[in-house]
């Protein structure tokens, strides 16, 4: 550990005395990207908690958990009341096991008056959410009564990550068959067999690490999930540990490792400060395959502009929706859940609809 990067660390840490948890912040981020310790692949900071608990040094380790602990007393107490349900339907809870490892989860399950499902969705929340949060924040079940689709939310452990993201920033949980791809395609496989979702009809959505996930997910698992949902997320591969995530988040960085074409929809905010709106255009711009089309409109309070890319048989196989004064919140949201917008245009909804608008894959 480099002599300016201790000097770093007794600022922020005169910065968490004062009760300043965005200045302490700054200048940790400054002295990471500065590269003044080695090692360092996990810090946690109140803007930045994309990361969990790795060997970092001292100096670094107690700062943080003194910043984690001002930051934690300063957050309003989460709601964790259940969302109502319809006649009928169900919002189970369960705990998936493998290999790999286990998750518990969530799983909607509309009253679909004996008719088969027609699709499934596994929604990824992002950091410090949980899939209740989730599950209101996105009114995704609401449209899982409309269209017949069965919805599963799992949750994150906090022994994997301290502030519930997903590790979509460690090369041990980006490939096939390791980690939480592993775990997160074998519920999914699960939920197929459960409630026989037709073959082709497995989707994946997410927000920021979650949305960096569900992007793993569609790049290692084209065989269990046929489209990717990307809100406020990163490329596949952007990062390989805490100071290339750092970076990815706050500039896009390069452009993303190429990536094999998997139907996606992404939006972003153009306001977004917690991972650079370059990220959804880097993430659309490896699933475009084909002439473009770009249109402007207007949707709640908010104007947008969608650009896709049409398949040579007309039906959209990449949607980039960029919202002009989004932050990093699930655009056309409820206020019931954190992280969200509701003067945009319905992120939930249109996910929804360019799902189901893809053509169905023969078994």
């Amino acid at each position: 550990m480099t002599d300016d990067f201790k000097s770093a660390m007794r600022r922020a840490s005169e910065f968490v005395r004062k009760g300043n948890p965005a200045d302490a912040t700054k200048m940790i981020q400054a002295a990471l990207a500065k590269g003044g310790v080695s090692g360092t692949s996990t810090p946690q900071t109140p803007d930045a908690t994309a990361f969990g608990t790795a060997k970092i040094g001292r100096s670094l380790r107690e700062t943080l958990a003194r910043l984690g602990t001002l930051s934690r007393s300063r957050m309003p107490a989460a709601d964790v009341t259940e969302p109502p349900l319809p006649q009928g339907a169900r919002f189970d809870g369960d705990t998936f096991a493998c290999a790999q490892g286990s998750r518990d989860y969530r799983a909607y399950i509309p009253d679909l008056n004996g008719a088969p499902a027609k699709g499934l969705i596994m929604m990824l929340h992002g950091c410090k959410q949980s899939p209740v949060d989730f599950a209101k924040g996105t009114g995704m079940n609401a449209l899982a009564d409309r269209h017949g689709l069965i919805v599963v939310y799992p949750a994150q452990s906090r022994r994997a990550n301290m502030q519930s993201c997903w590790n979509w920033f460690g090369p041990a949980d980006q490939m096939r068959d390791a980690g939480e791809p592993a775990i997160l395609a074998g519920l999914a496989q699960k939920m197929q067999r459960d409630h026989a979702i037709p073959h082709g009809r497995s989707f994946v959505a997410g927000l920021s690490a979650g949305a960096a996930m569900a992007v793993i997910l569609g790049q290692t698992y084209t065989d269990v999930f046929s489209g990717v949902g990307a809100h406020s997320g990163l490329p596949y591969k952007a990062a390989h540990n805490a100071r290339s995530a750092f970076a990815a988040m706050g500039s896009g960085g390069p452009d993303a490792q190429k990536a094999r074409p998997i139907p996606t929809i992404v939006f972003h905010g153009d306001a977004d400060s917690t991972v650079h709106p370059a990220n959804g255009h880097h993430i659309a711009g490896a699933a475009a395959t084909g002439p473009q089309v770009q249109e402007d409109g207007n949707a709640g309070k908010r104007s947008f502009t969608r650009s896709s890319t049409l398949s040579p048989h007309g039906h959209p196989v990449m949607e980039h929706w960029t919202i002009a004064g989004l932050g990093h919140a699930w655009s056309g949201g409820h206020s019931a859940g954190s992280y969200t917008d509701p003067d945009g245009p319905d992120a939930s909804a249109e996910m929804v609809r360019f799902f189901l608008d893809l053509p169905m894959k023969s078994a």
